[in-house]
Formats: structure tokens, C-alpha cells, sequence
């Protein structure tokens, strides 16, 4: 029986099972981008490099995205996550293998997070359909809550325990966060979950692999919440730049570049934990526009910031504040969703979630290399004001939406 205390998180056995692969990939992915970040800039010595690796995570994404919500929508959603995943622990083993007898390059690499990038596509999306077949319809805003905890929890634990570990050498953090893969492969094999609804299910529908598109086309509080994201983070994010940060500007390690990687998930996560006891039940546009808002203005302060305390309490507040919207946004598109298109319309969340990281990661290279370091982070944060500022007035549907399942009340 799972404790009181415990029950805002795990709702049942399923989905305790899911929250474990949630924090075991997770903190696996975390940890590489660690090593492959220090890697790189190491070796380089170049910013506009760190952009490059972002640029070739992403790149799968575009390329995949209508294939992945397709095959998640036609296949058991739990066999597809194993498939990525398995890829991933491949790979992870490949660089390990490469550090340790001192053949890889930077160009091995950049391959390497290209086919992590693949794993991912398939895997992330797949991931977050699945969650509605472990819950109820008024449990999924809670699910929703306590599986972005699961999310910071190890990105938390990843780049601290990434970087802790590259002191021992690269090849013990690409060896680590591969066993955490293979975890996540055997913890889904336990999982029960409604299989993928079959073609005949949604024979009224639309069974295209454009149907992702058009239907969040159609649906402004879906299509608001999703690219509200994908510029705010574009522009505003700046985590590719921390080991830039960590070294040219706090003189700090890698022990010091995980502690700063770790900072935004602390304050997600306590807002996480806090959002999975107390969902928000009203103003939640208001409240989803003020947390992107509040990580502008904190993106902000990072990018003046001097001193290594400062600039880690700015992260808290960043992830803090991206957390608010996260969850609220997440909430939004499952719920105004079906079920036979939620891979599909993952996979395009995906794509925009991937295009605001990545796409955001080599605009930051990019702008920090015409511009400067400091002035390309500023820059960012007040991107991320005007944003809120035009999507306001944009989709004033979604800046009005007061309750989040205000049409979902009804038990399924």
C-alpha cells in the first residue's frame, strides 16, 4: 500500500513503475549531456561547438517526427520507449568504449549525439502518451505534476552525478548513464498500460500522420500553449552556454558546471512537488503567462551575473518559474488531446519542445559567438518577455483559460 504522503505521486503500482523509467532515462540523458558538453569545449575550445551539439540532438526530431507519432499511435507504446531507449544505452556504450581507448573525436561525437537524438525521438514522445493509459482523466493534471518531479529529480541528479564522475574521466559517466538506460528498459517491461488505440478505433477520425499538425492547428489553446514554448525557450534558454558560464565567468570545474546544470531542476522540482499536492484550479492562463515571464527576467540576471551563488539562485528561479508553465501546458494538450492521436500529437510537442532546446542551445552558440557571452543572454531573457508579451494578445483564449479541466470534469 503506498503511503499517504506518497499517494500525490505514485497513483498506482503502473505508475510508480513509470515514474522510475521517467528518472532513469532522464538522469542518464542529463548525464551525458554533461560529458559531452565538457567533452567537447574541452577539446575545442570553441562556444559555437557547444551549439553544434545541440543542433545535431535536434536534427532526428525534424526528420522523424511525423514516423514517431505514427508508429506510437499503431504499436504498443511500451515496446517503441524500449526500442529508443535500448538505442540509446547502444550508444552510450560506443562513446564509453571510445573514451576509454582514446579514439574518439569531436566528429564521433556530434555522430553520437545525432543517434541519441534518434533513441530520443522515438522514446520522449512515446513516453508522455503513454502516461494517460496509467491514470484517470481527473488524475492525469496530478500524473502530469508528479511525472515532471520524476523529470527534475533526475535532472537534479544527472549533471551533479555526471559531473562528479567525469572527474574519474568521461568514460565512467558514458558507462553509468548507459546501466541507467538498461533500467529503464527492464522497469518498462513491468509496466500495464492500455495498448495503442488500433486503426479500427479511430476509424472516424483522421489516421493520417499529418493529423498531429492539423489538429493542433485547429485548436488555439493547444497550439498557443505549444509554441509559447517553443519561443520562449528558443530564445530565452541558455543552458548550453553553462559550461562557457562555469568556466570563463565563475572559474569553476565540472563539479562546479553540474551544480549549475543541477540548479534549475532544485527549484522545478519543489515546484513540482508542491503543483502534484496543490494543482492549480484557477487563472491557470494568468498563472501559465507570469512562470514564463519570471524565467525571462531570471535568464535575465544569470546573464549579468558575476558571482557563482547569484548565478545559481537564478537558475532556481528559472526552473521554478519554467516548471509553473510545464505542467499547466502539458495538462492542456493531453487533456484537450484524444487518445488516438496522442502519439501524434506528442510527436510535433516533441518537435517544438526539441526546437525550443536544441534549435535554442545553437542559437545561443551562435549569439554568443557574434555577440559576446553576457549580451546574448540578456538578450534571450528579454526575447522571452516579448514573447509573453504577443501571445498574450495572440491567444487571448489561452491567456483567459481559467480552469484546466473545466471540460473534463465528467469520469471516463
Amino acid at each position: 500500500m503506498i503511503p499517504q504522503a506518497a499517494s500525490a505521486f505514485f497513483i498506482n503500482r503502473d505508475f510508480a513503475l513509470y515514474w522510475g523509467v521517467r528518472v532513469a532515462s532522464m538522469m542518464a540523458f542529463q548525464m551525458l549531456a554533461v560529458a559531452v558538453g565538457w567533452q567537447v569545449y574541452d577539446i575545442t575550445g570553441s562556444m559555437l561547438a557547444l551549439g553544434y551539439i545541440g543542433l545535431a540532438g535536434f536534427l532526428p526530431a525534424v526528420f522523424l517526427v511525423l514516423l514517431v507519432g505514427h508508429v506510437a499511435d499503431r504499436f504498443d507504446r511500451r515496446r517503441v520507449v524500449q526500442a529508443g531507449h535500448g538505442l540509446e544505452a547502444v550508444v552510450a556504450l560506443v562513446l564509453a568504449g571510445g573514451s576509454l581507448q582514446g579514439w574518439l573525436s569531436v566528429t564521433h561525437i556530434f555522430v553520437g549525439v545525432f543517434l541519441l537524438g534518434v533513441g530520443k525521438a522515438f522514446s520522449a514522445p512515446t513516453l508522455s502518451a503513454l502516461l494517460p493509459g496509467l491514470v484517470s482523466q481527473q488524475e492525469l493534471p496530478r500524473a502530469v505534476g508528479a511525472s515532471s518531479a520524476a523529470m527534475q529529480a533526475a535532472i537534479i541528479l544527472g549533471p551533479a552525478v555526471g559531473g562528479f564522475l567525469y572527474i574519474a574521466g568521461p568514460t565512467a559517466v558514458y558507462a553509468a548513464g548507459a546501466l541507467l538506460f538498461v533500467g529503464s528498459v527492464l522497469m518498462l517491461g513491468l509496466v500495464r498500460a492500455r495498448p495503442a488505440p488500433l486503426p479500427a478505433e479511430a476509424a472516424a477520425g483522421d489516421n493520417s500522420v499529418f493529423a498531429g499538425l492539423r489538429f493542433i492547428r485547429s485548436k488555439p489553446v493547444v497550439f498557443g500553449a505549444i509554441s509559447l514554448d517553443l519561443f520562449a525557450v528558443l530564445l530565452g534558454g541558455a543552458t548550453a552556454m553553462l559550461p562557457v558560464i562555469a568556466k570563463d565567468l565563475l572559474h569553476t570545474g565540472p563539479e562546479g558546471l553540474g551544480l549549475l546544470r543541477s540548479a534549475p531542476a532544485v527549484g522545478a522540482l519543489l515546484v513540482s512537488f508542491w503543483l502534484a499536492r496543490n494543482p492549480i484550479h484557477r487563472r491557470t492562463g494568468h498563472v501559465m503567462f507570469g512562470g514564463v515571464a519570471v524565467f525571462g527576467l531570471a535568464t535575465i540576471v544569470l546573464g549579468l551575473s558575476p558571482y557563482f551563488w547569484l548565478s545559481l539562485a537564478a537558475l532556481l528561479v528559472l526552473g521554478g518559474a519554467d516548471m509553473l508553465s510545464v505542467v499547466i501546458r502539458s495538462s492542456l494538450v493531453q487533456l484537450e488531446t484524444p487518445d488516438a492521436m496522442r502519439g501524434r500529437v506528442s510527436a510535433v510537442n516533441f518537435l517544438f519542445i526539441g526546437a525550443s532546446n536544441q534549435l535554442g542551445e545553437f542559437r545561443s552558440g551562435v549569439s554568443a559567438a557574434l555577440m559576446g557571452l553576457v549580451p546574448s543572454i540578456v538578450f534571450g531573457g528579454v526575447g522571452a518577455l516579448v514573447v509573453v508579451g504577443l501571445w498574450m494578445w495572440w491567444f487571448p483564449e489561452l491567456a483567459r483559460r481559467d480552469r484546466l479541466v473545466e471540460d473534463h470534469e465528467t469520469p471516463r
